[in-house]
Formats: C-alpha cells, sequence, structure tokens
C-alpha cells in the first residue's frame, strides 16, 4: 500500500471509520458506521444477532470483496490509509490485516506447512524454522507442538487448531488482527487460553474481535462498540451503531438506554 503524510493524531488510531455503509444487492447489512479504533488496544464488537458485526469487520481487511455482491460506502481508513482507494492492493490488505475466524479451519497439512504456507505465498522464505517457531511461540502453542510439527494439524484440539491458526495469522507479520467470535466454538478452558494470548498479543498488534460474550468483551477489551438492528421500510431489518466508548464506561455507565438494556440482558 502506499504511503502518505499523516498527522500525530491519526497515528494513534489503527482505523477511522466515516459514514461506512456495507450492502449486499439492495440489502444494507449495516449503514453509517462512524468510529476511531486506537493502536494497540483490543476493541469489541457486541450486539444481537443480524446487526452487521461480523458484516463491518470483513470490510476492515475487503474480504467482502470476495462476495459478488457487496457494496462498501463511505471511508475506512487504515494508519491514514483509505483502503478502498484504487491503488491500494486488496491482497497486501489481508496481510497487513489478517484475520481470525469462529470456527478453527487449519488446511489439513502439517502443522509446520500451515505456518509456512502463507509465508511462501508472501515470498518470506528466509529463515522459515525460525518463522515459524516465533509465529508458533507468540500463539503460545509452540511449547506443546514443538516437537511434532510434522503432525497434521487436524489431529490437534479444538484450542490447539484455533492457536495454530492465530499463529498462521501472525506469522506474515501483520499489523492488526480481526477476529470474529474467534471462541464460540471452544470450550472454557481453550476459551481462556485464547482470552490470555490476546492480551499478550495486543502489545505487538492491534485487535478487533467480534463476540456474542457480554464477560468476554468486559475482559478483554479496551474498548467497545453496541450494535443493535432496526427494521427498514421493506420490513427488513439493517445494523446500526448505538455507542462506542471505552469498556469500563460501556459496562458500568452506558450513555444510552438500549446498551444498557442489552448488556444487562433485558434484550437480545
Amino acid at each position: 500500500m502506499e504511503t502518505k503524510i499523516t498527522t500525530k493524531k491519526e497515528l494513534d488510531y489503527v482505523f477511522t471509520v466515516r459514514d461506512v455503509s456495507v450492502s449486499y444487492g439492495d440489502f444494507t447489512a449495516v449503514k453509517n458506521v462512524s468510529m476511531d479504533m486506537f493502536k494497540n488496544n483490543i476493541t469489541a464488537f457486541i450486539g444481537p444477532s443480524g446487526c452487521g458485526k461480523s458484516t463491518l469487520i470483513r470490510s476492515f481487511n475487503r474480504m467482502n470483496d470476495l462476495i459478488p455482491n457487496a457494496a462498501v460506502n463511505g471511508e475506512i481508513n487504515y494508519q491514514g490509509i483509505n483502503l478502498y482507494d484504487k491503488e491500494v492492493d486488496p491482497v497486501q490488505v489481508r496481510r497487513r490485516i489478517g484475520m481470525v475466524f469462529q470456527k478453527p479451519n487449519p488446511f489439513p497439512k502439517s502443522i509446520r506447512e500451515n505456518i509456512t504456507f502463507g509465508l511462501k505465498v508472501n515470498n518470506m522464505t528466509d529463515n522459515l524454522d525460525d518463522r515459524v517457531e516465533k509465529a508458533l511461540t507468540q500463539a503460545a502453542l509452540w511449547d506443546e507442538v514443538k516437537n511434532d510439527l510434522d503432525k497434521n494439524a487436524l489431529d490437534l484440539s479444538g484450542g490447539q487448531q484455533q492457536r495454530l491458526c492465530i499463529a498462521r495469522t501472525i506469522a506474515v507479520e501483520p499489523d492488526t488482527i480481526l477476529m470474529d467470535e474467534p471462541c464460540s466454538a471452544l470450550d472454557p478452558v481453550a476459551t481462556k487460553k485464547i482470552e490470555d494470548l490476546m492480551q499478550i498479543l495486543v502489545k505487538d498488534f492491534s485487535i478487533l474481535i467480534v463476540t456474542h460474550n457480554m464477560q468476554q468483551a468486559s475482559r478483554v477489551s479496551n474498548y467497545c462498540a453496541f450494535f443493535t438492528t432496526k427494521a427498514t421500510d421493506d420490513g427488513r431489518r439493517t445494523g446500526e451503531l448505538v455507542e462506542y466508548s471505552d469498556t469500563k464506561t460501556m459496562f458500568t455507565n452506558p450513555s444510552e438506554s438500549l446498551t444498557e438494556e442489552y448488556i444487562s440482558g433485558r434484550f437480545g
């Protein structure tokens, strides 16, 4: 991606989002979102199903480009660069902004090959063994698998598979990690390991996480954005941002009554 001059204030943000709407054909999934997300912090997106959380987070690394009828309007700046500028290469965007999905999706290859695949695609083939060790160490998995790197990744436990997917993501040295419900398929023990890992990774990466788990959002995030759905004229529902603030304020003194009702479990 091309570089451009930014102000000091802009450099504090990993994303600045202005009036962003995402549509699929004639259906607007989420509309008119504006927010600034800080570098080296964990930002959580919460809200009921269908409010556009996953749709929005996937627009941050242009994964919605892969859906034929999807359209993103508005402006998403990543460290001062408009991600949807025609000069920006979406492949480079996805290297710089990695994604971890809801269900662990390791390749049906060895642990080592899972890590080296992206490295080879990105021509990062120097010191492959060191890069594999570094990624697995950063993902808190190295000590568990260092003697079994040729083992099929599908033989790992669910929690180990998800940490392997995180290692695969960070091996190509992104700046930011997007996590879409990364613990929803895991048991409580594996979930705690992922949450603990996030607290370590945020020292080196900016992290955005979509979660339905209010307790998880309150535990792991520094900032929190609450979305809900509103009925449209044609009877469908579109997602809107209700409130965005630091997590402590969001969970103890939200400014919107709708936020308080959702967090307290009175709806959603």
